[in-house]
């Protein structure tokens, strides 16, 4: 019998891959009496997921501005590197909370490292790359050379010539 979240809406069926891999995984563990998938492959509940910080890239007429959310990394923990033409942005995410109250304890902690590369353009000035972070954001501005920087020129009409008198 279908469960209301599986029955089909106008001839379209919802596909859970997990879902009917672990049904496989039970039917197998009944019929040969060992678990299929092995324990390494199966999903964890209540494992956190790892931590992928958000990137944004915005490009202005002088430079590129990277800004990464990341919440609850210490400004130590952090480390930008540039190799050539890759920008990688890594570090260690280390939480830990506790709360103690008469009758009552509760602990969880929660640790992961991260790293996010980036390809950036070779018009950077690698050299001139600075870093900055504040309240879990960290932002990067890469300054490009100064000469791919977008130069204005200014249009000009050029004035009639008058032709000398006497002659036409």
């Amino acid at each position: 019998m279908a469960t209301e979240e599986e029955k089909p809406d106008k001839g379209l069926a919802v596909w859970h891959p997990f879902r009917d891999v672990e049904e496989l995984g039970r039917r197998f563990e009944d019929l040969f009496g060992r678990p299929f998938p092995p324990l390494t492959w199966r999903r964890r509940e209540g494992l956190e997921q790892a931590f992928w910080p958000n990137i944004e890239v915005v490009e202005k007429d002088d430079k590129f501005l990277v800004k990464a959310e990341l919440p609850g990394v210490k400004e130590e923990d952090v480390d930008v590197s540039v190799a050539g033409d890759t920008l990688t942005i890594s570090g260690e995410k280390k939480a830990e909370s506790e709360v103690k109250k008469k009758g009552y304890y509760y602990t969880e902690s929660s640790y992961g490292s991260f790293s996010r590369s980036l390809a950036i353009p070779s018009t950077v000035d690698a050299g001139k790359i600075q870093a900055n972070y504040d309240k879990g954001v960290l932002q990067i501005t890469l300054p490009k050379a100064a000469e791919v920087k977008p130069k204005k020129i200014k249009v000009a009409t050029e004035a009639k010539k008058e032709e000398p008198a006497g002659k036409k």
